[in-house]
C-alpha cells in the first residue's frame, strides 16, 4: 500500500490523471507492483543475503570437534570390534591425509621464508642479536615449563597412589626405545645432504642450512637479490596452498576425535579422569603465567594475539601435533603485526627449541611414573633431570607423540621403569592435543615478544596477507 501511494502521488506530480481515470489506475498500479517486486527482491539480496553472518575456521572446528565427539561415541556403543577398527581405518585415513598436505608444505615453507627474513635482516649482527633475544626466551620458557611440572606433579602426588611393585629385569616395554647422546645430537643438527633434510622435514637441520645459505646469499649482492625475490614468491605461493589446505582442517579434526572416542569411549576419561585434569589445569597455568609475562612487554594485546591465533591452536588441539599449524600461523602472526623478517626466523627456530608444552609434560610424566614405583628421587637428581630433558626434548614438535621416545631414555638414565609409560600411553593421544597446542602459544608469544623488543611490532593488519 506504501508503494502504491507513493507511486500514485508521483503519478499527480506529473499530471497524469489528465488521462481516463481506468487508464491511470492500471499504469499506476502496475507501477506500484513493480516496484515493490524490485525492492523486495533489493532487500532479500543486499540486506539479507549479504549481511548473512559467515562460519569462521574456529566456528567448523568447534562443529567438527562436537560432531566428531558425537560420532565417534556413536560407533563405541554400536559397532562391533571389526566395525570400530573398520571405522578407525577410514578416519585414520582423512587425518593422515590432512597431515600429509601439511608436511608436504613445511618443508619448502621454512626454508623459503627462513632464508629471505634472514637476508632482508641485512647483517650478521642484527642476525645475532635477534636470535640471542629468542634464544633467551626459549630458555626461559622451556625451564619456567619443567620447574612448572615438576611442582604441580609433587604438590598432588598423582603417581604415590597407585603403589605398584617394581616390574622384573628386562621386562618389555612395547615402546620403541631411543638413546641420545650430547655427541648425537649435535652431530644431528647439521644435515648430510639439504634435500635429506627437506625429504624427512627435519626442521632443526633445515634451519641450520637456511641460516647459512641466507646469510651467504645476502652477502653477494645483486645477484642474491634475484634469488631472494624468487625465494619470495615460492613462499607466497606456498601460503597460498596452505590456504586452500586449511579447508580440510574441519574434516581431519572431527575424524581425529571420532576416531579416539570410537576406540576409548567415554570410560577413559573416567579412569584416568584425575591425571588429566590435573594435566589440564597445569597447561592452563603455563597459559596464564606466559600470557603474563608476555603482557608486561606488550600490554593488553596478549589478548589479541590469543584472538589471532585461536584457530590454529584449536587446529594443534584437535590433530595433537603443532605442525599442523605451522604454515598458517607463519600468516596469523604477520596479520598481528609481527615484521615478516621476524617471523620466518623466530618461528622455526621456536619448533626446534621452544616446545613448552613437551617439556611440561616430560617432568610431569617423569615424575608420576617415579611416584608410582615409590622411586624417591634427591633434589639433584631432579634438577639435573631438568637440565637432560631440556636438551633431549629438543626436536619433538610437530610429531604425534614423539614425546614418548625421549622419556624411555630420560628414564633409563634414573633407573625408573620404562613400563611406566604405558600407564599413560592410553591417554597419551589425549595429553597430546594440549601439548600440541601449547606449543603453538608458546611460540606465538615468542615471536611477538622478539618483535617488540626490537621495535617492530606493528598494529594489527599492518603486515595483512591472503592465504
Amino acid at each position: 500500500m506504501i508503494c502504491f501511494a507513493l507511486v500514485m502521488t508521483r503519478a499527480e506530480n506529473k499530471q497524469i490523471f489528465n488521462t481516463q481515470p481506468s487508464i491511470v489506475s492500471a499504469r499506476a498500479g502496475f507501477l506500484g507492483l513493480k516496484f515493490c517486486q524490485i525492492n523486495i527482491f533489493r532487500f532479500f539480496a543486499d540486506s539479507k543475503m549479504d549481511r548473512m553472518p559467515k562460519i569462521s575456521l574456529t566456528g567448523w572446528m568447534m562443529i567438527a570437534m562436537v560432531a566428531g565427539v558425537l560420532l565417534g561415541l556413536w560407533a563405541h556403543y554400536n559397532g562391533s570390534t571389526a566395525q570400530i577398527e573398520g571405522f578407525t581405518a577410514v578416519t585414520g585415513v582423512v587425518t593422515d591425509i590432512f597431515l600429509r598436505l601439511i608436511k608436504m608444505i613445511i618443508a619448502p615453507l621454512v626454508f623459503c621464508t627462513l632464508v629471505v627474513g634472514i637476508a632482508k635482516l641485512g647483517d650478521i649482527k642484527a642476525i645475532g642479536r635477534i636470535g640471542g633475544k629468542a634464544l633467551l626466551w626459549f630458555m626461559g620458557a622451556s625451564f619456567l615449563s619443567l620447574l612448572l611440572g615438576m611442582v604441580v606433579m609433587h604438590a598432588l602426588s598423582l603417581g604415590s597412589e597407585l603403589n605398584l611393585p617394581l616390574p622384573p629385569a628386562g621386562a618389555s616395554t612395547g615402546i620403541e626405545q631411543s638413546t641420545l647422546s650430547f655427541k648425537t645430537f649435535f652431530t644431528n643438527i647439521v644435515p648430510l645432504s639439504i634435500f635429506d633434510a627437506l625429504a624427512k622435514n627435519a626442521i632443526l637441520q633445515i634451519v641450520v642450512f637456511a641460516v647459512l645459505f641466507g646469510i651467504a646469499t645476502a652477502s653477494i649482492g645483486e645477484q642474491g637479490a634475484m634469488v631472494i625475490k624468487a625465494l619470495d614468491a615460492i613462499s607466497q605461493i606456498v601460503l597460498r596452498v596452505t590456504g586452500y589446505v586449511m579447508y580440510l582442517a574441519p574434516i581431519a579434526a572431527l575424524a581425529a576425535i571420532a576416531s579416539v572416542m570410537a576406540i576409548k569411549g567415554p570410560e577413559l576419561l573416567v579412569s584416568y579422569g584425575k591425571v588429566i585434569l590435573s594435566f589440564y589445569m597445569a597447561i592452563l597455568l603455563l597459559w596464564l603465567i606466559l600470557l603474563l609475562v608476555a603482557s608486561a612487554f606488550v600490554g593488553r594485546r596478549v589478548i589479541e594475539l590469543v584472538m589471532t591465533v585461536k584457530d590454529m591452536l584449536l587446529l594443534a588441539f584437535n590433530t595433537a601435533t603443532s605442525e599442523a599449524a605451522f604454515p598458517r600461523l607463519i600468516v596469523e602472526l604477520e596479520n598481528f603485526g609481527c615484521p615478516p623478517k621476524i617471523v620466518s626466523f623466530i618461528l622455526p627456530l621456536g619448533y626446534s627449541f621452544n616446545l613448552d608444552g613437551a617439556m611440561l609434560y616430560a617432568t610431569f610424566a617423569s615424575l608420576f611414573i617415579a611416584q608410582a614405583y615409590n622411586i624417591h628421587l634427591s633434589l639433584g637428581q631432579e634438577v639435573s633431570m631438568l637440565l637432560v630433558l631440556m636438551l633431549t626434548s629438543k626436536g619433538v614438535a610437530g610429531v604425534p607423540r614423539a614425546v614418548l621416545a625421549v622419556l624411555t631414555s630420560t628414564l633409563l638414565m634414573y633407573n625408573i621403569p620404562q613400563q611406566g609409560l604405558l600407564l599413560l600411553l592410553g591417554i597419551d593421544q589425549i595429553l597430546d592435543m594440549a601439548r600440541a597446542a601449547t606449543n603453538v602459544l608458546g611460540n606465538s608469544i615468542a615471536v611477538v615478544v622478539v618483535s617488540k623488543c626490537e621495535g617492530e611490532l606493528g598494529e594489527a593488519g599492518v603486515n595483512k596477507k591472503a592465504a
